[in-house]
């Protein structure tokens, strides 16, 4: 009997393929990484082809190291990259135009001219969102109406639409398969999270003919099957999660109250408030945690565009450092009293901002200040911005308040002990990084599991989940205070709208 399970985690800066055997224990790993097109300011596109070529390499390299065959794996879980839309062609399978990266900042006008128009009330009372050039919905808009013809094959229905999950298991199954989970149809700004449907009225107002949309399922069960010349005999895909519900899912964050953050090129925290559906008043995404045997449950989202994205910036743009790992032991020259502060609005602020006009700046620069004073500031702002999500969720849900709060971590970032000790002083709460970091891609293999009958209930899994290190607050309450008032006066300087 296979016994084996596949993630496919394709991420923003890269692709990855992992096998899991039966105790969702990783047995191989194979990793491409993914190129960034910038055709202008503000806008970030990835190519689709290479996307999937990356995704069928991958998986072969994985199974190869493994040394498993496509009989050996019971179901693969897919998780992805959310937002980010392709449209493609029915007919030959090809996309249109370059896949919109979420980080794009295209549609901003548009979004602020619908937002002017006061269609942003009912938005966010059907989908949970905001209108931004974020979600997917006016990325959808801007293609239909700058791609030649695509608006008049759409209506006719020759044009799909998918987040990177869709269009995946469109090619996965060889065109069989039109499908998108609840988690990633909750990002599209079309979904009525309540209702557990697309909205006509939505659609409308972005323009999109629902003969684009793929239906909606639920994030374990069976998506089809991939089709035979892939990977020398069908292998069942079970489940489908978005990026970070799939790391909440990996980091056993089952029960109401309890919170992951996510740290690779954004950051993403996901506060978990069980059947109860929370309207923000603090500009956060209520949002589908995951939806099993037809039961949503929900989550307060906080969105930071940039965590190590600002580390990349650091070795590709400043060239201070050679690699990601170099950053801590450049930090910690990093004179204490120079407080410089970096606020990473590259391609806008998220949340709670959503200023998609700001852009990054640096403040309390002296002339001692240096690259090692950059390098802390670049690490420290994965911090505050943190605990600007943290305050608007436990201003929205007094439950969160009232709880003892531990934040457990994930994401490339986790592995710097300086991050993560400046995260725990400035929340002034326990920081808890687990055994397995690849949470996202595990949360993917567990879906998969569940549906293949491997792996245990919600209960059972989370009781699997170990801890690695904690850290705790150390910082002394003043200094906690100096340094937080410092960074909210850098956020409102930068504000194009203050």
């Amino acid at each position: 009997m296979p016994s084996a399970l596949i993630a496919i985690d394709q991420g923003t800066t890269s692709t990855r393929a992992i096998a899991f055997d039966a105790a969702l224990k990783p047995l191989a790993v194979a990793q491409q990484e993914l190129r960034q097109i910038y055709p202008a300011p503000g806008q970030v596109e990835h190519d689709p082809e290479e996307i999937w070529t990356a995704v069928v390499s991958c998986v072969c390299g994985a199974l190869a190291k493994a040394g498993l065959a496509a009989k050996d794996i019971a179901g693969i879980g897919i998780t992805n990259q959310r937002e980010t839309t392709v449209l493609w062609d029915r007919a030959t399978a090809k996309p249109i135009h370059n896949a919109i990266v979420w980080q794009d900042r295209r549609t901003a006008v548009y979004c602020d001219e619908l937002r002017a128009a006061g269609h942003e009330p009912e938005l966010a009372a059907k989908t949970g969102l905001l209108i931004d050039p974020y979600f997917s919905a006016s990325k959808i808009a801007w293609l239909l109406d700058h791609v030649d013809g695509a608006r008049e094959k759409a209506e006719v229905g020759q044009l799909a639409f998918g987040t990177i999950d869709s269009f995946l298991l469109w090619r996965l199954t060889g065109g069989k398969v039109h499908a998108i989970d609840a988690t990633n149809a909750a990002r599209t700004a079309l979904f009525d999270i309540g209702k557990g449907e697309w909205d006509e009225s939505l659609c409308r107002l972005f323009g999109v003919p629902a003969a684009l949309l793929p239906e909606v399922r639920d994030c374990a069960g069976a998506f089809g099957v991939t089709a035979p010349e892939l990977f020398g005999a069908p292998i069942r895909i079970l489940g489908m999660a978005g990026d970070q519900q799939a790391a909440t899912i990996g980091q056993g964050c089952f029960m109401p109250g309890m919170m992951k953050s996510t740290y690779g090129t954004g950051c993403f925290a996901l506060l978990n408030t069980g059947s109860e559906r929370v309207a923000s008043r603090n500009r956060l995404l209520t949002t589908i945690a995951y939806q099993l045997d037809g039961k949503r449950t929900y989550a307060l989202e906080g969105a930071i565009f940039v965590a190590g994205a600002a580390v990349q910036w650091l070795r590709d743009g400043l060239k201070i450092i050679e690699k990601a790992s170099d950053t801590d032991a450049l930090a910690a020259l990093a004179d204490p009293a120079e407080d410089v502060y970096l606020v990473p609005a590259f391609v806008g602020l998220g949340a709670p901002y959503w200023d998609a006009q700001a852009r990054g700046a640096i403040f309390g620069l002296t002339r001692k200040a240096g690259a090692p004073e950059l390098a802390r500031a670049a690490l420290e702002a994965t911090g505050y911005q943190t605990r600007d999500l943290l305050e608007a969720m436990q201003a929205d849900w007094p439950a969160a308040k009232a709880a003892s709060t531990v934040l457990r971590v994930d994401g490339g970032m986790t592995g710097s002990d300086l991050t993560m000790q400046f995260l725990a002083d400035i929340l002034a709460c326990p920081v808890d990084r687990p055994v397995v970091m690849e949470t996202t891609a595990l949360g993917a293999a567990y879906l998969a599991g569940r549906t293949a009958g491997l792996c245990p209930d919600l209960d059972g899994f989370a009781a699997q989940w170990r801890l690695d290190r904690r850290f705790t607050p150390g910082m002394e309450p003043a200094l906690r205070t100096r340094k937080y008032a410092g960074w909210q006066d850098a956020v409102r300087r930068t504000r194009s709208a203050p």
